[in-house]
């Protein structure tokens, strides 16, 4: 209900865990996004989980997507900084500061698919949109 990760439990056990830092977020565009970044071990904060990417030609819209939850998010919780692919826009008039990840991730890439020490040196070199 928090993050709109796939799992039995809510809040499912990486919102839950105090050791994380809870004004972090992570937008990822699917659960096996949130799998790679968690395999590199390099991120410490949370995730919001979009479900899906624009796709106008495929009739897929903002609306489609996990995004009025994640603004929603963002105007209730104290966030510092958000890393993202998407949703910039809406996102920087909040005062939240919007970073994406780097080094050795093509665009578009599919999270899935990459190993997890390049993962781990995106997240780590992430920088100002």
């Amino acid at each position: 209900s928090r993050c709109f990760s796939l799992t039995e439990d809510d809040p499912c056990g990486l919102c839950a865990d105090p050791r994380r830092t809870g004004d972090v977020i992570c937008v990822v565009e699917d659960p096996a996004d949130l799998l790679a970044i968690e395999r590199a071990g390099e991120f410490r904060g949370h995730y919001h989980v979009l479900h899906g990417a624009l796709a106008p030609l495929d009739g897929i819209g903002p609306d489609d997507l996990k995004i009025q939850p994640l603004i929603d998010r963002l105007q209730r919780e104290v966030i510092r900084e958000e890393i993202l692919a998407y949703v910039a826009k809406q996102v920087k008039p909040l005062g939240v500061r919007v970073t994406r990840i780097a080094r050795g991730l093509p665009v578009g890439a599919d999270l899935e698919y990459v190993d997890a020490l390049t993962v781990g040196r995106a997240i780590e070199g992430r920088r100002e949109m």
